[in-house]
């Protein structure tokens, strides 16, 4: 999940606001992490996943880096070695400790990085405090940023460590509590949509990321989108079908990952005295049938459409049926940590378009006509990753709360799924 701010597109705000919100942000991310034990937040359970002490190091990095070193006055570095340590991709910020060996930094300890955090928390304090040009100008834009970014972390954070429990064979659990009792599913039906000339993008009110942008005209066919995601349920069914031994269903370097992998359902999936069970942040429990399916790749969701007979919808047509929706919904604040039923509704509009799971699209990661990235170091942020990855929609049940809005691109590879990722079906009129 890589995104960057949209230059000029954020609204001046007090200082107050914003530090409110800090506060709140910084806090809610140390509140995500007191479940976990010094040990769980050392370890690495792959290269495209952090561990949760290097996501506490990284996100105050960022803030010491983009705000506190080159606009506060004598402010000093709370240790020279967390500038290699906790850069990630930034090439402008010089020298990265390599991704695939975050897991073996067993030091700095723990309590170093989060005395590394009230470091910065002061510092950010003191930042906002001053009264000069750039904080009334260039400065909230890049703590808008940054807040932004910690709240990515959040959710990279409980990925990350849900992976992690996953290799596990005592099936740690995350959260006290099991999950909510099941609502039948509401039923399927299609939505259809006039075909004609649409505006995507950002509109420039408010916060965006810089993929966001420019807003532009595009032009669609008439199309139908489902009223849900497709559910565990009848993902069973598709496994049942054969779904991931028939290669007709599959594209090539789709099916080739499944033999490679020996894929067999969704990730965390395990048969148990016959019926389907899953490791999710509240334990080990059986799969909900009624709940949206997660946990799946680009290539399954694609195999899937495919064997309904159906298509996956473009990242135009999704953010058009979603245009006039009110972004909330099944997101962390909710406090499930994973996908639920939504109840039937008369309403003439699809159902959980944001929040419980992020929506698999058609459509490639690229830029849109007329993007130029930001210019400096925080440019590196998005625009060098649009290339090789899908466009993935509407938010999911580990989002923070108004993080996502209908313009929100996230990107994945084709063969991830380690995310909270799921699927809308569309075909055409």
């Amino acid at each position: 999940m890589n995104t960057a701010i949209q230059a000029g597109s954020v609204p001046r705000r007090d200082t107050r606001s914003l530090a409110n919100r800090l506060t709140v942000t910084r806090r809610n991310t140390e509140r995500l992490a007191a479940p976990l034990s010094p040990e769980d937040q050392v370890v690495q359970s792959m290269t495209d996943c952090s561990p949760t002490k290097w996501h506490l190091g990284h996100v105050s990095w960022f803030f010491e880096t983009f705000l506190l070193t080159p606009h506060l006055p004598g402010y000093k570095p709370f240790d020279p070695l967390y500038t290699l340590l906790f850069n990630s991709y930034y090439v402008g910020a010089g020298p990265r400790h390599p991704r695939p060996q975050r897991g073996m930094l067993t030091r700095p300890p723990l309590s170093d990085v989060m005395a590394y955090r009230a470091h910065v928390d002061r510092g950010m304090e003191a930042l906002l405090a001053t009264d000069n040009d750039a904080t009334r100008s260039a400065i909230p834009p890049l703590i808008e940023l940054g807040l932004n970014h910690e709240q990515q972390h959040q959710e990279l954070l409980l990925m990350d460590i849900l992976n992690l429990f996953s290799l596990n064979p005592g099936k740690p659990t995350y959260a006290s509590g099991g999950p909510a009792p099941s609502a039948p599913a509401a039923p399927f039906r299609w939505i259809e949509y006039p075909g004609g000339i649409h505006a995507l993008g950002h509109d420039g009110e408010g916060f965006a990321f810089d993929n966001e942008s420019p807003r532009h005209d595009v032009l669609l066919h008439p199309f139908q989108l489902g009223s849900r995601p497709v559910t565990n349920g009848e993902w069973i069914a598709f496994i049942e079908e054969g779904g991931y031994g028939q290669a007709t269903h599959w594209l090539s370097d789709g099916f080739a990952t499944v033999q490679a992998e020996g894929w067999a359902a969704p990730l965390y999936w395990e048969k148990v005295d016959g019926s389907w069970h899953s490791l999710t942040l509240h334990g080990f429990h059986p799969v909900d049938p009624n709940a949206p399916v997660d946990h799946v790749s680009y290539y399954e969701a694609e195999a899937f459409a495919r064997w309904s007979g159906n298509r996956l919808p473009t990242e135009a047509e999704w953010e058009v049926a979603a245009a006039d929706l009110t972004p909330g919904g099944n997101t962390l604040g909710t406090g499930a940590l994973q996908p639920r039923s939504a109840p039937a509704t008369d309403r003439e509009e699809p159902i959980q378009m944001f929040g419980d799971v992020w929506e698999w699209t058609a459509s490639p990661y690229g830029p849109y006509p007329g993007f130029r990235p930001p210019q400096g170091t925080v440019g590196e942020y998005n625009g060098k990753f649009m290339a090789n990855q899908m466009i993935l929609r509407g938010g999911c049940c580990v989002t923070p709360d108004g993080h996502i809005r209908a313009t929100y691109r996230n990107f994945f590879y084709p063969h991830q799924r380690w995310a909270f990722s799921g699927l809308r079906l569309a075909r055409n009129v």
